[in-house]
Protein backbone atom coordinates (compact mmCIF):
# COMPACT_ATOMS: atom_id res chain seq x y z
CA UNK A 1 0.00 0.00 0.00
CA UNK A 2 1.52 3.66 -1.07
CA UNK A 3 1.93 6.27 1.64
CA UNK A 4 -1.53 8.14 1.97
CA UNK A 5 -1.12 11.92 0.41
CA UNK A 6 -0.27 14.51 2.54
CA UNK A 7 -3.29 17.44 2.52
CA UNK A 8 -3.31 20.69 3.56
CA UNK A 9 -7.01 22.49 3.66
CA UNK A 10 -7.16 26.48 3.33
CA UNK A 11 -9.88 27.53 5.25
CA UNK A 12 -11.46 26.51 8.45
CA UNK A 13 -14.85 27.49 8.55
CA UNK A 14 -17.63 24.89 8.28
CA UNK A 15 -16.27 23.35 4.98
CA UNK A 16 -12.95 23.44 6.27
CA UNK A 17 -13.83 21.50 9.80
CA UNK A 18 -15.97 18.87 7.71
CA UNK A 19 -13.15 18.37 5.61
CA UNK A 20 -11.27 17.51 8.31
CA UNK A 21 -13.36 15.37 10.12
CA UNK A 22 -13.76 13.24 6.36
CA UNK A 23 -10.01 12.74 6.11
CA UNK A 24 -10.09 11.15 9.42
CA UNK A 25 -11.90 8.42 8.04
CA UNK A 26 -9.66 7.97 4.62
CA UNK A 27 -6.86 5.74 4.58
CA UNK A 28 -5.36 6.85 1.33
CA UNK A 29 -5.60 10.97 2.39
CA UNK A 30 -3.71 12.72 5.72
CA UNK A 31 -4.58 15.98 6.69
CA UNK A 32 -1.59 17.44 7.75
CA UNK A 33 -1.88 21.46 7.43
CA UNK A 34 -5.01 24.19 7.91
CA UNK A 35 -5.19 27.44 8.03
CA UNK A 36 -7.25 30.45 8.84
CA UNK A 37 -6.82 33.97 8.53
CA UNK A 38 -5.41 34.28 11.90
CA UNK A 39 -3.20 31.07 12.13
CA UNK A 40 -2.37 27.88 10.93
CA UNK A 41 -1.88 24.01 12.41
CA UNK A 42 0.53 21.79 11.08
CA UNK A 43 2.00 18.25 12.01
CA UNK A 44 3.75 15.99 9.14
CA UNK A 45 2.51 12.95 11.12
CA UNK A 46 -1.31 13.80 10.41
CA UNK A 47 -3.47 16.68 12.42
CA UNK A 48 -6.73 15.25 14.78
CA UNK A 49 -9.54 15.76 12.57
CA UNK A 50 -12.01 16.31 15.56
CA UNK A 51 -9.78 18.12 16.89
CA UNK A 52 -10.11 20.08 14.49
CA UNK A 53 -13.68 20.17 13.72
CA UNK A 54 -14.21 21.10 17.65
CA UNK A 55 -12.74 24.52 17.11
CA UNK A 56 -15.52 27.10 18.01
CA UNK A 57 -17.52 29.18 15.88
CA UNK A 58 -15.33 32.56 15.82
CA UNK A 59 -12.41 30.43 17.24
CA UNK A 60 -9.15 29.56 15.29
CA UNK A 61 -6.99 26.62 14.28
CA UNK A 62 -3.97 28.56 15.54
CA UNK A 63 -5.63 27.51 19.12
CA UNK A 64 -4.99 24.05 19.06
CA UNK A 65 -2.62 22.64 21.50
CA UNK A 66 0.97 22.05 20.46
CA UNK A 67 0.08 22.16 16.59
CA UNK A 68 -1.50 25.37 16.57
CA UNK A 69 0.42 28.85 15.77
CA UNK A 70 -1.09 32.54 15.18
CA UNK A 71 0.32 34.41 12.20
CA UNK A 72 -0.47 36.88 9.99
CA UNK A 73 0.44 34.74 6.86
CA UNK A 74 -0.89 32.05 7.81
CA UNK A 75 -1.17 30.74 3.95
CA UNK A 76 2.78 31.73 4.07
CA UNK A 77 3.64 29.25 6.46
CA UNK A 78 1.79 26.50 5.02
CA UNK A 79 4.18 27.65 1.54
CA UNK A 80 6.93 27.23 3.68
CA UNK A 81 6.36 23.51 4.17
CA UNK A 82 5.28 22.63 0.45
CA UNK A 83 8.19 19.70 0.88
CA UNK A 84 5.83 17.73 2.58
CA UNK A 85 2.13 18.86 1.41
CA UNK A 86 0.73 16.48 -1.82
CA UNK A 87 -2.32 18.21 -2.54
CA UNK A 88 -4.32 21.34 -1.10
CA UNK A 89 -8.09 21.70 -0.74
CA UNK A 90 -9.31 25.37 -1.40
CA UNK A 91 -12.43 25.73 0.94
CA UNK A 92 -11.70 29.93 1.31
CA UNK A 93 -14.43 32.20 0.57
CA UNK A 94 -14.41 34.10 -2.68
CA UNK A 95 -14.63 37.43 -2.21
CA UNK A 96 -13.64 39.51 -4.33
CA UNK A 97 -14.02 36.86 -7.23
CA UNK A 98 -9.73 37.18 -7.92
CA UNK A 99 -9.27 36.12 -4.17
CA UNK A 100 -8.78 32.32 -4.87
CA UNK A 101 -6.95 33.10 -8.12
CA UNK A 102 -4.63 35.06 -6.12
CA UNK A 103 -4.27 32.57 -3.87
CA UNK A 104 -3.51 30.04 -6.92
CA UNK A 105 -1.12 32.12 -8.02
CA UNK A 106 0.82 32.36 -4.95
CA UNK A 107 1.39 28.82 -4.77
CA UNK A 108 2.70 28.67 -8.43
CA UNK A 109 5.20 31.34 -7.70
CA UNK A 110 6.40 29.86 -4.62
CA UNK A 111 7.29 26.78 -6.82
CA UNK A 112 4.58 24.48 -4.91
CA UNK A 113 4.32 21.40 -6.99
CA UNK A 114 1.45 19.02 -6.64
CA UNK A 115 -2.61 18.92 -7.04
CA UNK A 116 -5.19 21.31 -5.99
CA UNK A 117 -8.86 21.20 -6.11
CA UNK A 118 -11.20 23.77 -5.14
CA UNK A 119 -15.75 24.65 -4.65
CA UNK A 120 -15.41 27.60 -6.71
CA UNK A 121 -19.13 28.64 -7.90
CA UNK A 122 -18.66 32.19 -9.69
CA UNK A 123 -18.51 32.09 -13.16
CA UNK A 124 -16.24 35.16 -13.38
CA UNK A 125 -13.90 33.83 -10.95
CA UNK A 126 -13.51 30.38 -12.51
CA UNK A 127 -12.61 32.36 -15.92
CA UNK A 128 -9.94 33.80 -13.59
CA UNK A 129 -8.88 30.30 -12.70
CA UNK A 130 -8.77 28.87 -16.73
CA UNK A 131 -6.42 31.69 -17.25
CA UNK A 132 -3.30 30.20 -14.77
CA UNK A 133 -3.35 26.73 -16.93
CA UNK A 134 0.72 27.77 -18.14
CA UNK A 135 1.39 28.66 -14.54
CA UNK A 136 -0.04 25.13 -13.18
CA UNK A 137 1.71 23.45 -15.96
CA UNK A 138 5.27 25.74 -15.58
CA UNK A 139 5.17 24.24 -12.09
CA UNK A 140 4.10 20.43 -12.54
CA UNK A 141 0.82 20.67 -10.84
CA UNK A 142 -2.46 19.79 -11.77
CA UNK A 143 -5.69 21.77 -10.83
CA UNK A 144 -9.64 20.96 -11.27
CA UNK A 145 -11.72 23.31 -10.44
CA UNK A 146 -15.17 23.31 -9.54
CA UNK A 147 -15.79 20.55 -7.47
CA UNK A 148 -18.15 20.88 -5.16
CA UNK A 149 -21.81 20.08 -5.52
CA UNK A 150 -22.66 22.51 -8.19
CA UNK A 151 -20.70 23.22 -9.94
CA UNK A 152 -18.96 19.70 -9.34
CA UNK A 153 -21.31 16.66 -8.36
CA UNK A 154 -24.63 17.81 -10.23
CA UNK A 155 -22.92 18.90 -13.25
CA UNK A 156 -20.87 15.99 -13.12
CA UNK A 157 -24.18 14.03 -13.23
CA UNK A 158 -25.72 16.11 -16.03
CA UNK A 159 -22.33 15.26 -18.45
CA UNK A 160 -23.52 11.49 -17.70
CA UNK A 161 -27.01 12.15 -18.65
CA UNK A 162 -26.29 14.13 -21.53
CA UNK A 163 -25.03 10.91 -23.28
CA UNK A 164 -28.68 9.86 -24.37
CA UNK A 165 -28.96 12.73 -26.28
CA UNK A 166 -28.37 13.61 -29.79
CA UNK A 167 -28.88 17.35 -28.00
CA UNK A 168 -29.64 18.74 -24.69
CA UNK A 169 -32.04 21.87 -24.50
CA UNK A 170 -31.96 22.78 -21.22
CA UNK A 171 -29.66 22.10 -17.24
CA UNK A 172 -31.81 22.78 -14.32
CA UNK A 173 -30.00 22.85 -11.26
CA UNK A 174 -32.30 23.77 -7.86
CA UNK A 175 -30.66 23.35 -4.79
CA UNK A 176 -31.72 22.53 -1.03
CA UNK A 177 -29.65 23.42 1.93
CA UNK A 178 -30.46 23.48 5.35
CA UNK A 179 -27.89 25.22 8.28
CA UNK A 180 -28.57 24.98 11.86
CA UNK A 181 -26.38 27.78 12.29
CA UNK A 182 -25.70 30.50 10.02
CA UNK A 183 -22.55 31.45 11.76
CA UNK A 184 -20.76 28.14 10.49
CA UNK A 185 -21.01 28.85 7.47
CA UNK A 186 -21.06 32.69 7.17
CA UNK A 187 -18.71 32.61 3.96
CA UNK A 188 -20.37 30.40 2.14
CA UNK A 189 -23.81 32.25 3.16
CA UNK A 190 -22.81 35.91 2.05
CA UNK A 191 -21.26 34.08 -1.33
CA UNK A 192 -24.98 33.47 -1.95
CA UNK A 193 -25.95 36.46 -0.50
CA UNK A 194 -24.13 38.49 -3.76
CA UNK A 195 -26.64 36.97 -5.84
CA UNK A 196 -29.86 38.41 -4.69
CA UNK A 197 -31.54 41.23 -6.50
CA UNK A 198 -29.52 44.78 -5.48
CA UNK A 199 -26.56 42.89 -4.17
CA UNK A 200 -23.48 42.13 -5.68
CA UNK A 201 -19.85 40.57 -4.51
CA UNK A 202 -18.22 44.06 -3.45
CA UNK A 203 -21.85 44.96 -1.55
CA UNK A 204 -21.65 41.70 0.13
CA UNK A 205 -18.21 41.67 1.36
CA UNK A 206 -18.66 45.17 2.77
CA UNK A 207 -21.89 43.88 4.87
CA UNK A 208 -21.04 43.37 8.71
CA UNK A 209 -22.60 39.85 10.18
CA UNK A 210 -24.88 42.29 11.57
CA UNK A 211 -26.15 43.92 8.30
CA UNK A 212 -26.37 40.09 7.39
CA UNK A 213 -27.78 38.92 10.22
CA UNK A 214 -30.34 42.18 9.35
CA UNK A 215 -30.95 40.56 6.43
CA UNK A 216 -31.82 36.78 7.60
CA UNK A 217 -34.27 37.77 9.98
CA UNK A 218 -36.43 39.46 7.15
CA UNK A 219 -36.69 36.55 5.26
CA UNK A 220 -37.38 34.49 8.16
CA UNK A 221 -33.72 32.92 7.90
CA UNK A 222 -34.44 31.84 4.09
CA UNK A 223 -32.37 32.85 0.93
CA UNK A 224 -34.35 31.97 -2.62
CA UNK A 225 -32.09 32.48 -5.10
CA UNK A 226 -32.63 31.89 -9.05
CA UNK A 227 -30.70 32.63 -11.93
CA UNK A 228 -27.50 32.48 -10.24
CA UNK A 229 -24.02 33.24 -11.84
CA UNK A 230 -22.59 29.61 -11.50
CA UNK A 231 -20.15 28.51 -12.96
CA UNK A 232 -22.11 25.22 -13.75
CA UNK A 233 -22.49 26.60 -17.39
CA UNK A 234 -19.19 27.42 -18.18
CA UNK A 235 -18.19 24.03 -17.01
CA UNK A 236 -20.89 22.08 -19.18
CA UNK A 237 -19.75 24.57 -22.00
CA UNK A 238 -16.60 23.22 -22.29
CA UNK A 239 -17.34 19.60 -22.84
CA UNK A 240 -20.10 20.15 -25.37
CA UNK A 241 -22.80 19.27 -22.90
CA UNK A 242 -24.36 22.73 -23.86
CA UNK A 243 -23.84 25.40 -26.84
CA UNK A 244 -24.78 28.59 -24.90
CA UNK A 245 -24.64 29.21 -20.99
CA UNK A 246 -28.44 30.78 -20.90
CA UNK A 247 -28.99 26.49 -21.67
CA UNK A 248 -27.91 26.18 -17.68
CA UNK A 249 -30.09 27.88 -14.82
CA UNK A 250 -29.18 27.48 -11.18
CA UNK A 251 -31.40 28.12 -8.43
CA UNK A 252 -32.65 27.36 -4.83
CA UNK A 253 -33.47 27.83 -1.35
CA UNK A 254 -31.04 28.21 1.46
CA UNK A 255 -32.77 27.85 5.60
CA UNK A 256 -29.63 29.61 7.48
CA UNK A 257 -31.96 28.33 10.54
CA UNK A 258 -32.55 24.97 10.64
CA UNK A 259 -30.71 21.64 9.40
CA UNK A 260 -33.69 20.20 7.29
CA UNK A 261 -33.35 20.90 3.33
CA UNK A 262 -36.18 23.44 2.50
CA UNK A 263 -36.12 21.58 -0.92
CA UNK A 264 -34.62 18.27 -2.88
CA UNK A 265 -31.38 19.36 -4.33
CA UNK A 266 -31.85 17.78 -7.72
CA UNK A 267 -30.90 18.48 -11.22
CA UNK A 268 -32.99 17.92 -13.99
CA UNK A 269 -31.44 17.71 -18.13
CA UNK A 270 -33.98 17.34 -20.93
CA UNK A 271 -32.84 16.76 -24.06
CA UNK A 272 -33.49 14.90 -27.69
CA UNK A 273 -32.98 11.41 -28.63
CA UNK A 274 -31.92 10.25 -31.84
CA UNK A 275 -34.76 8.88 -32.41
CA UNK A 276 -36.59 12.57 -32.09
CA UNK A 277 -37.77 12.04 -28.70
CA UNK A 278 -37.77 14.77 -25.95
CA UNK A 279 -36.95 13.50 -22.73
CA UNK A 280 -35.21 14.66 -19.36
CA UNK A 281 -33.27 12.50 -16.79
CA UNK A 282 -33.01 13.70 -13.07
CA UNK A 283 -30.57 13.25 -10.50
CA UNK A 284 -32.11 13.81 -7.19
CA UNK A 285 -29.64 14.30 -3.63
CA UNK A 286 -30.91 11.85 -0.61
CA UNK A 287 -32.11 14.89 1.65
CA UNK A 288 -29.81 13.20 4.76
CA UNK A 289 -26.76 14.42 2.59
CA UNK A 290 -25.46 17.59 3.86
CA UNK A 291 -24.22 20.61 1.90
CA UNK A 292 -20.82 19.66 3.50
CA UNK A 293 -21.10 16.01 2.54
CA UNK A 294 -21.75 16.75 -1.15
CA UNK A 295 -19.40 19.35 -1.25
CA UNK A 296 -16.20 17.94 0.49
CA UNK A 297 -16.83 14.11 -0.66
CA UNK A 298 -16.73 14.99 -4.28
CA UNK A 299 -13.40 17.37 -3.76
CA UNK A 300 -12.05 14.73 -2.10
CA UNK A 301 -12.47 12.39 -4.90
CA UNK A 302 -11.03 15.18 -7.61
CA UNK A 303 -8.46 15.77 -5.36
CA UNK A 304 -7.30 12.22 -6.29
CA UNK A 305 -8.31 12.47 -9.72
CA UNK A 306 -5.83 15.45 -9.89
CA UNK A 307 -3.19 13.31 -8.22
CA UNK A 308 -3.82 10.53 -10.85
CA UNK A 309 -3.19 12.89 -13.38
CA UNK A 310 0.17 14.12 -11.97
CA UNK A 311 1.37 10.50 -11.84
CA UNK A 312 0.98 10.47 -15.80
CA UNK A 313 2.84 13.65 -16.47
CA UNK A 314 -0.44 15.61 -17.01
CA UNK A 315 -0.75 19.39 -15.87
CA UNK A 316 -2.27 22.08 -15.86
CA UNK A 317 -6.03 23.36 -14.95
CA UNK A 318 -9.07 21.52 -15.46
CA UNK A 319 -12.88 21.65 -15.09
CA UNK A 320 -14.59 19.08 -12.86
CA UNK A 321 -16.82 18.09 -15.97
CA UNK A 322 -13.75 16.95 -17.78
CA UNK A 323 -13.09 14.03 -15.83
CA UNK A 324 -14.44 11.51 -13.49
CA UNK A 325 -14.01 11.90 -9.59
CA UNK A 326 -11.51 8.97 -7.82
CA UNK A 327 -13.16 7.30 -5.23
CA UNK A 328 -11.19 7.94 -1.83
CA UNK A 329 -10.43 4.91 0.38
Amino acid sequence: MRDPMNVAVLGAGGLGKAAARILRMKQEMRLVGICDSVGFAYREEGLDGDEVAQVKIGGSVAHLPEVGHHSEDALGELLNRKGSIDGVLIALPNLPNNFIPGVVRRFTEAGFCGCFVDALKRTAAMEMMFELDENLKGCHSAYITGCGATPGLLTAAAVLGAQSFVKVEKVDIWWGVGIANWDEYKATIREDIAHLPGYDVDKTKAMTDQEVESLLDKTNGLLELHEMEHADDLLLQRVGVVEQASQVEVGGVMDTRHARKPVSTTMTLTGITFDGKRSSHRFVLGDETTMAANVIGPALGYLKRAAWLRERGIYGMFGSTEMMPCVVK
